[in-house]
């Protein structure tokens, strides 16, 4: 780019920027003014395109910021970038990025987004009115950002939250290239498994009271929320309202690891030849991402099971309960319930993604006009209604595995398979039969929910994670 007829233009707009990001006027643009300069400039995520580096090759003293010749290197190799970004992204090559072709793009990495939508990304961009996007708004819009394929400028616009409501059929979170090569991923996954765990500690009451309803209420003892507690709390105190949590804590990280590893080989294996996925093939891949992981640790699935419902004094503790399970049942036992646990990942997935979309985009239609963005909150509220939906239409599978994963454990109590036990269950007490402990687990939702955002949140701080 050096030499050109435009170079005298191109060093003169760089010297200017040069000039409002140094605020202290010392010579050098350091990390702290560049956060500074693009809080001001608006458009991005500061701390993410800070911490992803602004130093170009050779600079002898990066953590000391860049001179002006250093920074119109940087900005040099960055127009590079974005000029090929650009043209990637014009598909026709008219020297203008439209709404179809944003629409396209998204499309092409699995996303789906409405024309109301693509209008809203290219109005944040578009200084002319045109409703395209030249060379000039696309280089000056993305220029101090650390964008580096399409797939960068996708996440750009993406918003993700962590929602752990103790259940466990959520598909995989997704991470960036940027963000695996950073190591940015592991520490996601840490601040989601730190608030898992403190949200399912602060809700174990209502969990255990749900698995309590699930195994013991029925029409005959029309046992209820009030009821439960009472019983719980008369056969072992205050504190066995907290038994099973242990476990129930202590299976988040083997289980998001196994979820993470096994979403991303089987993503590879089924792009191919492709470079990206879509919608369906996502879903796809993190429902068997999700079957992986619970296969790996359904055993710690019954363990948690057999724990909550414990009498006082039944077990000394995990290895004890493990034990005495191996030998009065065998290896078996440690299965039990399986089919109906792995089928119900399938509904809960299904309709708790196709719900957060329809919500959000609907929410995005009506009430955002000048943000692709729809705030924490609302997310947060997508997330809280799609969730609830996917667990009313996979709750009936998690009830049969749940009194499957107890019922040897139980006396005189029939040793049913799946089929069988749905079977008993309407016949004995009808369609709400398989509904027996929703009210706890609905009571949860909010406060699961709210918990674990405020620990995501603080624990992101604490790791150094980069806002998403």
């Amino acid at each position: 780019m050096r030499g050109g007829p435009g170079d005298a233009e191109r060093r003169q707009r760089w010297g200017r920027l040069f000039e409002e990001l140094d605020s202290n006027k010392d010579g050098r643009v350091d990390v702290r003014e560049l956060r500074q300069g693009l809080a001001r400039l608006g458009g991005g995520d500061p701390d993410r395109d800070t911490q992803q580096g602004i130093s170009p090759e050779g600079d002898a003293d990066p953590g000391g910021g860049l001179d002006l010749e250093e920074f119109s290197r940087y900005l040099q190799e960055r127009e590079q970038r974005l000029l090929l970004l650009f043209h990637s992204l014009d598909r026709n090559q008219d020297g203008h990025i439209d709404v179809s072709e944003i629409q396209q793009s998204f499309r092409a990495l699995g996303i789906s987004i409405s024309l109301e939508q693509a209008e809203k990304i290219l109005h944040s961009m578009d200084r002319d009115g045109t409703m395209t996007i030249d060379w000039q708004e696309w280089r000056d819009h993305f220029l101090l950002h650390s964008l580096e394929n399409v797939e960068d400028v996708v996440y750009f616009w993406k918003h993700s939250t962590v929602l752990d409501i103790g259940e466990c059929l959520t598909v995989p979170d997704e991470f960036s290239e940027q963000e695996k090569l950073t190591g940015m991923w592991w520490k996601q996954l840490v601040a989601g498994a730190v608030a898992g765990a403190v949200s399912r500690t602060g809700t174990a009451p209502l969990d255990r009271l749900k698995v309590f309803m699930q195994v013991h209420a029925s029409k005959t003892n029309k046992l209820n929320v009030l009821g439960g507690l009472k019983n719980m709390i008369q056969e072992g105190g205050m504190r066995s309202l907290w038994r099973g949590n242990g476990i129930n804590v202590l299976k988040i990280a083997p289980e998001s690891a196994i979820k993470f590893m096994a979403y991303e080989q089987i993503k590879r294996a089924i792009r191919g030849q492709q470079e990206t996925l879509h919608v369906q093939e996502r879903f796809v891949a993190g429902s068997l991402a999700g079957a992986t992981a619970q296969t790996i640790i359904y055993p710690m699935e019954v363990l948690k099971t057999r724990l909550t419902l414990r009498r006082t004094g039944q077990y000394k503790g995990l290895l004890d309960c493990a034990w005495q399970i191996l030998e009065r049942e065998g290896p078996r036992a440690f299965y039990r319930g399986y089919l109906p646990n792995v089928l119900g990942i399938i509904p809960y997935a299904g309709i708790d993604l196709a719900v957060y979309e329809t919500l959000k985009n609907r929410w995005l239609q009506q009430y955002s006009h000048d943000s692709a963005d729809p705030g924490i909150l609302v997310l947060l509220a997508c997330g809280t209604v799609s969730s609830t939906c996917g667990q009313i239409a996979s709750y009936p599978l998690a009830l049969v595995r749940t009194r499957m994963q107890a019922q040897a454990s139980i006396e005189g109590a029939p040793q049913l398979s799946m089929l069988g036990l749905l079977r008993h269950i309407l016949s004995q007490e009808g369609v709400w039969g398989l509904y027996r402990g929703i009210a706890p687990n609905f009571m949860k939702v909010i406060p699961a929910v709210s918990i674990s955002y405020v620990v995501y949140e603080n624990m992101k701080q604490a790791l150094g994670v980069t806002s998403r």
